[in-house]
C-alpha cells in the first residue's frame, strides 16, 4: 500500500523529522524479517532553506552565513547524495519512503524511475523533460548552450530503504539560486514549470499528476 500524504507548507527540519521517523520504522521491520505492507510519499513546500548532501562542496554556497541569517534563512548538512540546492514556496518536494526491494529496483533503477515520474509529469503540461548523462534530475534543452535544470534528485537508501527525493521547480522565486552553484554546476541554469510557460501553474494540479505517475511506474 502507498499512502500519499500532503503536508502542505511546512519548514524542512519538522519534515526531515518525520522522513527519519518513517524510514527507521521501516527498516527496523526488514532487519526483523517482516513484511513492509505500507509505504509512504511525503509531499510538501518548504519554507525557504538551502541543503547540503554529504559530499557537498562548501564553496558553493556564494553568500555568507551572515547574509543567511539576515533572510532568517538555513543552510542545513543532510544525509542524500549530491550538492547544494534551495527549497522554498512553489517548488513541489517529494519524498518516497519505500523498500525498493519490494519493486525489485536498484538504486540506478530507482533514480531513473523517479526521473521518469518527472518527464512524464513535465509532459502533460507540453514541457519536454530530458535526462543528462552523468547528471541526476531532469533538464530542459539537454545537450544545447541553453540545458537547464527543473528537477534535481537527491537520495539516501539503506537496506533497499530510501528517503530524501526530487524537487520539481513548478512556480520557484529562482532568485534564490543566484546564491549557490545548484547542484555544484556553475555553467548551467535553472528553470521552472512557470518559466517555461509563460503562466501560472497550480501547485496542487502538478501534485494530483505526480501521484499518479509514480503509482503507475511503482505498479501500485
Amino acid at each position: 500500500m502507498l499512502n500519499f500524504i500532503d503536508l502542505g507548507r511546512k519548514d524542512y527540519q519538522s519534515t526531515r523529522d518525520l522522513q527519519l521517523r518513517l524510514f527507521r520504522q521501516m527498516i527496523s521491520l526488514k532487519r526483523e524479517g517482516k513484511t513492509v505492507d505500507k509505504e509512504t510519499v511525503l509531499l510538501v513546500e518548504h519554507e525557504p532553506v538551502f541543503t547540503m548532501g554529504r559530499h557537498a562542496d562548501h564553496n558553493n554556497m556564494l553568500v555568507s552565513n551572515r547574509y543567511l541569517d539576515k533572510l532568517g534563512v538555513d543552510c542545513v548538512e543532510i544525509e542524500r547524495g549530491g550538492d547544494i540546492t534551495f527549497h522554498g514556496p512553489g517548488q513541489l518536494v517529494v519524498y518516497p519512503i519505500i523498500d525498493m526491494s519490494r519493486h525489485h529496483l536498484g538504486v540506478k533503477a530507482y533514480v531513473n524511475l523517479l526521473e521518469e515520474a518527472v518527464i512524464r509529469t513535465l509532459d502533460k503540461f507540453d514541457i519536454r523533460g530530458q535526462r543528462v548523462d552523468g547528471a541526476t534530475g531532469v533538464w530542459i534543452e539537454a545537450g544545447s548552450e541553453r540545458e537547464r535544470k527543473i528537477c534535481a534528485i537527491g537520495i539516501r537508501c539503506s537496506h533497499y530503504v530510501t528517503m530524501h527525493g526530487f524537487a520539481l521547480n513548478i512556480s520557484t522565486d529562482l532568485s534564490w539560486f543566484s546564491m549557490i552553484n545548484p547542484c555544484g554546476f556553475k555553467d548551467k541554469g535553472v528553470t521552472s514549470m512557470s518559466g517555461e510557460l509563460k503562466r501560472d501553474v497550480p501547485v496542487t494540479e502538478v501534485k494530483k499528476i505526480i501521484c499518479d505517475e509514480l503509482s503507475r511506474l511503482l505498479q501500485l
